[in-house]
């Protein structure tokens, strides 16, 4: 027996209507597909072209100046883009010149005259085109970048946050970018 969605929708109501129509729409098709070896050649070489691109863009950022970021004390005054690894995760934090001309909420103890943070959260394999896409007044201190592990993250994500915080420095040095591991400068 054939039963149309119109006579089935004068029966019955319309939450019971979508529960029963729901896993048929999720049942179509499931065919997964795999890279041919040319595929993952070519799809490796893409990645390897994006990275060399980014770095070229990246090395127009003078070579970073130690004596200055090794002055900042905490991450509140630093200057620079700087990265929290989290375990599902990276917040990329860049200080961003102000759009607003007015003197009002500029400056403080905090930040830099017309500056204001910006926090931006991302997948550690979108790290290489976030970076480009950051200005070059963003980088004060030069090609150097400061990162940290999450606070108070759950027992459970730790092993996660290793993984990631290792995936960041292999892409941060493959970069060209000097990496200045906060946590282990015992700053806050």
């Amino acid at each position: 027996m054939l039963i149309s969605v119109r006579s089935l929708r004068q029966t019955l109501p319309l939450s019971l209507l979508s529960a029963l129509l729901f896993p048929v729409l999720l049942s179509g098709c499931s065919h997964s597909h795999t890279n041919t070896p040319a595929e993952a050649r070519a799809i490796e070489a893409m990645k390897k072209t994006e990275a060399a691109q980014t770095r070229q863009q990246l090395e127009m950022i003078p070579a970073p100046a130690k004596a200055q970021y090794m002055a900042v004390k905490s991450l509140n005054l630093w200057q620079n883009p700087y990265i929290t690894v989290q375990g599902g995760m990276l917040t990329l934090h860049v200080m961003l010149a102000d759009a607003n001309t007015s003197s009002m909420g500029k400056g403080g103890l905090l930040r830099p005259l017309g500056a204001r943070r910006r926090n931006l959260n991302i997948r550690p394999g979108e790290l290489s085109a976030a970076l480009n896409a950051i200005p070059q007044n963003c980088w004060p201190y030069g090609r150097v970048i400061a990162i940290e592990e999450a606070h108070e993250a759950p027992k459970r994500d730790e092993p996660e946050i290793r993984r990631n915080m290792e995936t960041v420095v292999k892409t941060l040095n493959n970069l060209g970018i000097v990496v200045y591991d906060w946590s282990e400068s015992g700053k806050s």
